[in-house]
Order: C-alpha cells, then sequence, then structure tokens
C-alpha cells in the first residue's frame, strides 16, 4: 500500500512537472518565497491562470502557502523533488554503464584502427 501512495505522489509531481510554466515557477521559488503578484511578474498570463498552477503545484507536495499578515507568499518544497530524483537514479546508472561500455568498445575500435593502419604502411 505505502508503495501505491509512493507511486500516486509521483504522478501528481510528474504530472505538475510536465507543463513549462509550472517549471519556471518552480525555479523562480527556488531563489525565495513570492506570493501570486511576484511571481506573475515573467508570465503573459493571468492572475486566475498562475493561480491554477499554483494549485496544481501544491496539490504535488510541491509548494506550499504561507500567510504572512495579508500576504500570501508561495515556498518551494524540495522533498518531492528529491523522490523523482531517487525514481529516475536506476535509470541514471543504468545509461551511465551504457556509455561507459560505448566508451571501451570505442577505445577498443581505435586501437584497431590504428594497428590496421600501421600495417598498411
Amino acid at each position: 500500500m505505502a508503495r501505491r501512495a509512493q507511486t500516486d505522489r509521483l504522478s501528481l509531481v510528474f504530472a505538475a512537472l510536465a507543463d513549462p510554466t509550472r517549471r519556471a515557477i518552480l525555479t523562480r521559488l527556488a531563489s525565495g518565497d513570492a506570493d501570486v503578484s511576484e511571481i506573475i511578474k515573467p508570465f503573459a498570463l493571468h492572475q486566475p491562470t498562475i493561480s491554477k498552477h499554483l494549485s496544481v503545484l501544491e496539490r504535488a507536495g510541491l509548494v506550499i502557502r504561507k500567510r504572512d499578515a495579508q500576504r500570501r507568499p508561495r515556498t518551494l518544497v524540495a522533498v518531492p523533488l528529491r523522490d523523482v530524483a531517487d525514481w529516475v537514479e536506476p535509470f541514471r546508472r543504468l545509461w551511465e554503464q551504457r556509455f561507459a561500455s560505448l566508451d571501451g568498445y570505442l577505445e577498443e575500435m581505435k586501437k584497431k584502427e590504428k594497428a590496421h593502419g600501421r600495417k598498411k604502411r
């Protein structure tokens, strides 16, 4: 059951990260808290649209809303991103192994090419 909950949470995070505007919002929040009026500045979007993006990010657990008097700043929550990185890690290792194998193969090909080239002279 815990595995299923982890998968569902990852699905929410991946769905949230699928949109470039939401990724840009996360990038902005990585430099510090911001309210909607601060977040909206670099986008050619209206406030309700940004609010909907923030709702998706909040549902995925990537952003939390705080309260500071009249201000409602959003804060980045990095834990779900670590969960994504943990999920991706085995694939990263697999590709590193494949690239290392390819590097070895290319080195062998270079050695054979050099040896073959010397014989022709």
